[in-house]
């Protein structure tokens, strides 16, 4: 008896559960599925048109180029806001690479009574119509990539990126500005976070001559 009333039981439990169920399915409002727009994928001609484009050196390669050759530099560098400058001198040689599509250039100087190294890869991206700069010296073991454009204005270019701190180990805020004064002279200008991080500071200023 206690197991066909068990079995009865179950049997109605199942039946109100099925009922409830498909009750609610008819209730519930079904989300609309988004509509697909198709799109048509580019021909083989299109991406190599493209590709071509993106990897054809172009004026902006030809203004970089005029600074190939070698450069003499006065650095003046900053540990502080308010400090006065430790002044040195480099030496620089610019060659463009890959047919003309990037240029590099070898750094040599002295830091803080030291042998100074570096060495710098510009680019500009045809793509995305920006400079690329990335460098490397003996003074760390990071890489600072920044990005920037031109103003034909004040003929320079306003590099932003980050910088590893390596009294802490994070990123820092970095803002370059390079002036090509005329096609003998050149600056460069760094600035960089103040202690307190709520601004920044020039920390470095190189004044390049050809020769």
């Amino acid at each position: 008896m206690k197991k066909i009333t068990l079995t009865l039981l179950m049997g109605s439990f199942l039946l109100s559960s099925q009922t409830i169920f498909a009750q609610t399915k008819k209730t519930v409002t079904q989300p609309k599925k988004a509509a697909v727009t198709a799109t048509k994928p580019p021909s083989q001609e299109e991406m190599m048109k493209t590709w071509q484009a993106y990897s054809t050196p172009s004026d902006v390669h030809k203004m970089i180029a005029l600074s190939d050759g070698n450069w003499a530099g006065e650095v003046s560098h900053w540990m502080a806001p308010g400090d006065k400058p430790m002044v040195s001198n480099c030496r620089a040689t610019n060659k463009m690479v890959m047919d003309g599509r990037y240029q590099v250039s070898e750094f040599e100087g002295e830091f803080m009574g030291m042998p100074f190294q570096g060495l710098s890869t510009l680019a500009y991206d045809n793509a995305q119509k920006v400079f690329v700069n990335s460098w490397i010296d003996n003074m760390g073991t990071g890489m600072m990539v920044l990005k920037g454009k031109w103003d034909e204005k004040t003929k320079s270019i306003t590099f932003k990126g980050k910088s590893v701190d390596p009294m802490t180990g994070k990123d820092c805020e970095v803002r370059e500005v390079f002036t090509m004064v005329n096609e003998n002279t050149q600056t460069m200008v760094m600035y960089g976070p103040t202690p307190d991080g709520k601004g920044e500071f020039k920390t470095m200023e190189i004044h390049f001559k050809r020769g």
